[in-house]
């Protein structure tokens, strides 16, 4: 028998890592069943004994698949239950996980691991509430929104918070409805967050970018010594002219060290693994009380380079396996880039045509003027066939005089002719009634316009709607400037020639990045992806940008699509349509379709 003080003294508690590899059985459905080893996962010591820190509140996990973090979760949490019980919850994607995961996994977990197994009480335990001697877990979907918003808990588990629903109309996001249930122990509270990362909009990037530190995980190269981030970029295998069978190229893949230029190869990585170490990419408190952990599945023990690379072969010519493949294997959200563009691309699409001077194609003139508080944007556009088009002329004018000066420049043609903006359409979102009284005054060529999204086709032809008014019944341009942007970045993106969106010889840098300000982005909304075109900064101006949308509009308006079909003996005998949009006909069906499907052309 002990002796009566040894019954009496504390018992020591163990950090996390040490109380899984003490303790915990690994059942047979996982890849590695038996004891656990610490050895084998070596980065996520770091991670778990985080939980153990009592200066750590909020850990964050960003990871690929298949690296052990929901296990690094489980230990946590059998730590706690086993050395300082409290209430504690586990939300997954979905109730039916949950229920799965509680039979797969936690149940044998407490029943195998001797100290929880002395505490569990399973005959009192419903599927979603295991009951233990000091405490409860409570489990279950983030499609439960009124689970997530009753009994307090100390110790939160957010696990694979990317595959949750958003937030509804009438309840706030899971994730902001669990954490309230922490309140009660804000001053020793833990939340654990992991997940596979799908967008930056997506929940676990914004909890990785708010934490108040960031770490990466260095293992040493084993030629020079020196600690380096294992990265997909240092993968290299023969090229296809060099090796024609993909599965032979895959299979010769290597990892080239980026300090010596050393190869590194699957043989050398456990040790690697080993001698690792959690390193601050970021820290921006002395003490920080949220740390976020990321990791690709470089790192993953049970994941070779050459399967890497036989998954990026296999996936990099499909956008949905690419998708797949930058998530779940580099752990990275997803951007579609094939509507990125910058200002070095605009740059590059300058012609050898001066400004103010018209290329030798042009057979329509189109305006864009965007109005702000103290002055005007505006840009002149020629048009040719198949959707040829070049900026011509662009600036900043103090008013609306001044604007309409411009407007009314008469550009020379190589032939000896003359050609004037044909319509031009302004934005009549700010200064509103001054817009409409402009366009009162000089309708025949321009027209107020207003953005809005979702049209069936890139534009409509509408009325302002303003009884008492002058401007009661004047034509009102709805302008789709989403399908706009899209359809600018896919021509900036060819070169110069026919169908390219080009500039002229001296394009300035300040027009060549407002018209590249913003970039096409992927969110998470209703459980749903979406795309949205969205400024690259907060403090981008657009202006250019939007003088562009509406110049392209009044190309449409144009029917700048048909310009192809005039003959040249037609063009040099009569000017382009006149500017009478209410008179246009309505887009054919196959029209819509081409317009929808801009990006195909």
């Amino acid at each position: 028998m002990a002796p009566a003080v040894e019954l009496l003294r504390p018992r020591e508690r163990l950090s996390v890592s040490a109380w899984a590899e003490k303790n915990r059985i690994l059942p047979d459905s996982n890849s590695i069943s038996g004891p656990w080893r610490n050895a084998l996962t070596p980065y996520l010591t770091e991670i778990m004994d985080a939980f153990s820190d009592d200066t750590t509140e909020r850990i964050v996990f960003v990871k690929p698949t298949q690296v052990g973090g929901t296990s690094a979760m489980e230990n946590a949490l059998g730590s706690a239950i086993d050395q300082d019980p409290a209430p504690a919850m586990i939300v997954y994607p979905s109730d039916e996980l949950a229920e799965r995961t509680v039979e797969a996994k936690l149940g044998p977990m407490f029943r195998q691991c001797k100290p929880l197994r002395a505490k569990y009480r399973e005959h009192e335990s419903k599927v979603l509430a295991q009951k233990f001697r000091d405490m409860t877990v409570y489990l279950t979907g983030a499609n439960s929104p009124a689970d997530l918003a009753s009994t307090p808990i100390r110790y939160l588990f957010l696990d694979e918070v990317d595959k949750y629903p958003g937030a509804t109309k009438r309840e706030a996001d899971p994730i902001s409805l669990a954490i309230e249930r922490t309140k009660t122990y804000i001053f020793n509270r833990k939340i654990f967050m992991a997940s596979t990362p799908t967008l930056k909009t997506g929940p676990i990037w914004k909890a990785k970018e708010e934490a108040d530190a960031e770490k990466h995980y260095f293992v040493p190269c084993p030629h020079c010594g020196r600690y380096i981030e294992l990265k997909f970029a240092q993968l290299k295998w023969p090229s296809k002219d060099d090796v024609p069978d993909r599965a032979k190229r895959a299979d010769m893949t290597t990892y080239l060290c980026q300090e010596c230029g050393c190869i590194i190869t699957d043989r050398d990585k456990g040790a690697m693994l080993r001698a690792g170490q959690w390193q601050y990419v970021r820290q921006d408190t002395q003490t920080p009380k949220s740390v976020a952990y990321w990791m690709n599945t470089l790192y993953s023990p049970f994941t070779s380079f050459s399967d890497i690379a036989r998954e990026f072969m296999k996936s990099k010519d499909d956008p949905d396996l690419l998708h797949n493949f930058v998530n779940s294997w580099l752990a990275e959200p997803w951007e579609d880039t094939k509507l990125k563009t910058n200002a070095e691309m605009v740059m590059e699409r300058q012609t050898a045509v001066p400004a103010w001077e018209l290329p030798a194609w042009a057979k329509l003139l189109t305006g864009g003027i965007d109005v702000q508080e103290n002055c005007l944007y505006w840009t002149i556009r020629a048009w040719g066939d198949y959707m040829t088009s070049q900026n011509v002329a662009h600036g900043q004018a103090l008013s609306m005089d001044e604007v309409e000066r411009i407007m009314g420049t008469e550009f020379r043609v190589p032939d000896g002719g003359s050609m004037m903006v044909d319509l031009a359409l302004m934005d009549s979102g700010d200064q509103t009634d001054a817009v409409y009284n402009f366009c009162i005054a000089n309708t025949e060529w321009v027209r107020p316009c207003k953005g809005v999204s979702n049209l069936q086709g890139h534009y409509r032809i509408s009325t302002v709607d303003k009884a008492g008014s002058r401007a009661n019944g004047l034509q009102l341009i709805l302008v789709d400037g989403g399908k706009y942007k899209d359809m600018i970045a896919a021509r900036m993106r060819r070169p110069n020639g026919s169908g390219s969106w080009m500039v002229h010889k001296d394009c300035d840098l300040d027009y060549a990045e407002q018209v590249t300000s913003e970039h096409k982005v992927t969110e998470r909304v209703n459980g749903r992806e979406v795309q949205r075109w969205a400024v690259k900064s907060s403090h981008a101006d657009n202006h250019y940008l939007d003088c562009e949308v509406y110049a392209a509009a009044a190309a449409d308006i144009m029917e700048v699509r048909s310009l192809y079909l005039w003959d040249d003996a037609a063009a040099a005998a009569q000017t382009p349509p006149a500017a009478a949009p209410a008179q246009r006909h309505q887009p054919a069906p196959e029209e819509d379709w081409i317009r929808e499907n801009e990006n195909w052309l």
